[in-house]
């Protein structure tokens, strides 16, 4: 499988280039000012609210001899955007985020027009940013941020450098603490870390649309039961638990978890609980067949999109633009943790030193861009929650593995 290294990786290379890259954010000569109230809606995660706010401040203040502006927020889940967006266009947020490959369908829908600077957003962002936010060679959407992808963390007061090589002896030595690592198994976001580096494949196929997946194989180094069977004796190690980001956060504030696979988005949390025993790193290997296996992740961005059906699209634009500039990327940085996909802005000091980022461009090499269709995300997730179980009916794996498949690769 062809691996995609992380967005961020091609940061320091071409700030030589980015002289004349700076985001224009002014209002042209010609805008006529406005004594009407401009009324936009956000949609973004709920953990985004207090820095959108503070960017809406600022848009409102930039843009305050144009217009009045009441902006509304409203919490969205980046990863159930497009669902929700399509549900009802014409009634839908007026600016969204959200994850990038949902790009393809919202196009498709009409929820997206080609933007109309692109040339100023390619130049300003990261190459393989601007590839995820766009449909061939058409820009659809703004890119925000390069880091949309997952690592371990982990509390250094308990774990050695050799002992974050392996996600095995990782959990032997949560046991004996009484502690847990985490990963979520519910989601297949995750679970794919596990299959990625084993020969066995899964992604789109040519139609754009339906899936390829040989996760039930036989044949091989490492057969599809193989990893299953690996799963199982994670799972059954008291050092392990599956649990989602949201618990994973909530057992690093309590005390009972002591590492785990997650993003960015929780670096500034884990860091205000961990203090100077907070370490990132690429993801471990696991023991699989009696060797180790490296694990793979995911990766990709999120983006920032304009409702083709917005009354307001103009303005709405002028938004999505103010959101994704340098500035505010850089803001996103410093209080949310998240790479910025921005050239100037991910390629400063701060974000090249950030532990977090160092660990995502370590795990860059064994990265896949996400490109699957949606039939990929319920079979996985209920073959996965049956592992973290234990396979408690004892049903056999290489029957699960063939419903897996049949699911994902559905037409």
């Amino acid at each position: 499988m062809k691996k995609n290294g992380l967005y961020l990786i091609s940061a320091i290379s071409m700030l030589s280039l980015c002289s004349g890259c700076q985001k224009q954010e002014t209002v042209p000569a010609d805008t006529e000012p406005s004594e009407s109230v401009i009324s936009l809606t956000v949609w973004s995660g709920e953990e985004d609210e207090a820095l959108l706010q503070e960017i809406f401040s600022s848009f409102k203040s930039h843009y305050a001899d144009q217009a009045s502006f009441q902006i509304t927020f409203q919490p969205q889940s980046e990863s159930g955007c497009k669902d929700a967006l399509l549900a009802d266009l014409e009634n839908g947020a007026d600016v969204f985020t959200f994850a990038d490959d949902q790009l393809g369908a919202l196009a498709a829908a009409g929820a997206l027009d080609p933007l109309e600077d692109a040339e100023n957003i390619r130049s300003s962002n990261l190459s393989a940013s601007v590839e995820a936010a766009s449909v061939g060679h058409t820009l659809y959407a703004y890119p925000l941020t390069a880091d949309n992808g997952y690592f371990l963390y982990y509390n250094k007061a308990y774990f050695s450098e050799e002992d974050i090589q392996s996600l095995n002896r990782m959990t032997d030595v949560a046991a004996e603490y009484g502690k847990l690592v985490t990963m979520d198994w519910s989601s297949a976001w995750y679970v794919y870390s596990f299959f990625g580096n084993t020969g066995l494949t899964v992604g789109l196929n040519e139609d754009g649309l339906t899936n390829y997946c040989t996760w039930n194989s036989t044949e091989g180094p490492i057969r599809g039961v193989d990893v299953a069977q690996a799963m199982l004796d994670l799972a059954a190690s008291p050092g392990f638990d599956s649990r989602t980001d949201t618990d994973f956060l909530s057992g690093v504030q309590d005390g009972s978890i002591i590492a785990g696979v997650s993003g960015v988005w929780n670096d500034v949390a884990i860091e205000a609980v961990w203090g100077e025993d907070t370490g990132a790193a690429k993801l471990p290997s696991y023991t699989c067949k009696d060797q180790p296996v490296q694990m793979a992740s995911f990766s990709g961005c999120k983006l920032v999109g304009v409702n083709a059906y917005s009354p307001r699209k103009e303005w709405a634009a002028k938004l999505a633009e103010w959101i994704s500039s340098e500035s505010n990327q850089t803001l996103r940085f410093e209080q949310r943790g998240q790479g910025p996909s921005n050239i100037r802005a991910a390629g400063s000091p701060a974000v090249q030193e950030s532990p977090a980022i160092t660990a995502l461009l370590a795990q860059s090499e064994f990265s896949q861009l996400q490109r699957i269709g949606g039939k990929f995300w319920d079979p996985v997730s209920a073959f996965a929650l049956n592992m973290a179980e234990g396979n408690p009916s004892g049903a056999s794996l290489q029957e699960q593995l063939d419903r897996l498949v049949e699911g994902v690769t559905a037409r």
